[in-house]
């Protein structure tokens, strides 16, 4: 007796162990999250392309980081060349798009701008884009769960919840991390200009002081001839 409940803690624990590995494969195999960060040339567009699939959902933010007017174009297209979503000099914006098969075309348009590069940022979240493989497959590997009492999926919703949460934050973190790097360049850009409005001004002053003086000084001088 005191053997076999041996046996069945030692099976427990490689059921536990095997199991955790195969869920934690199955939950943590795609990512669907991604953002990047480039700079925008003066008079440039550049556009990137996402593969989808259907029914899926594509979702993208977008945020202008830094240059003159923190503004820019931006523009969705569909695998068939169909505009689903336009912004006209905006500093960020969110889409979200219902997605069929094929290549979607987001662009950021600068040409209307000769002289100020931008930074962007933006983020892609994609979906409902199952993979051909069966989340379930990792259960054929186990064997003997019925002698254990054990709920797979339970902890199989458990690690995907935790899963989901930890996204949600990371996407979260990574937003306000591009809000405060747009609101840090958009403060050292107005210290540079209030910084030279102040020297402007100062030269201004002694301009006008040194005319005022010179204005004073010729109201009192003697211009009459002394004849000798």
């Amino acid at each position: 007796m005191e053997l076999s409940r041996a046996l069945m803690c030692v099976l427990s624990v490689l059921v536990a162990l095997v199991s955790e590995r195969f869920v934690a494969l199955a939950s943590f195999s795609q990512s669907v999250d991604s953002d990047f960060t480039f700079t925008l040339p003066a008079g440039r567009k550049e556009c990137f392309y996402q593969t989808m699939k259907k029914d899926a959902s594509l979702e993208i933010e977008y945020q202008v980081l830094d240059g003159a007017g923190l503004d820019v174009d931006f523009y969705i297209s569909s695998p068939t060349g169909h505009v689903l979503f336009s912004d006209y000099r905006k500093s960020d914006g969110v889409h979200t798009v219902e997605t069929e098969d094929g290549d979607y075309m987001f662009c950021f348009d600068n040409t209307f701008s000769a002289v100020s590069e931008k930074i962007i940022f933006f983020e892609l979240i994609l979906d409902n884009m199952d993979t051909d493989e069966d989340p379930d497959d990792w259960k054929e590997y186990v064997h003997g769960t019925d002698m254990v009492d054990m709920k797979l999926e339970d902890i199989m919703d458990t690690i995907n919840s935790v899963k989901a949460r930890l996204g949600k934050s990371v996407q979260i973190q990574t937003v306000l991390k591009a809000f405060e790097a747009r609101d840090r360049n958009l403060q050292e850009s107005n210290f540079d200009r209030v910084n030279l409005w102040s020297v402007v001004n100062l030269f201004v002053m002694m301009v006008v002081s040194a005319v005022q003086v010179y204005v004073v000084r010729s109201l009192f001088e003697d211009k009459r001839k002394i004849r000798t």
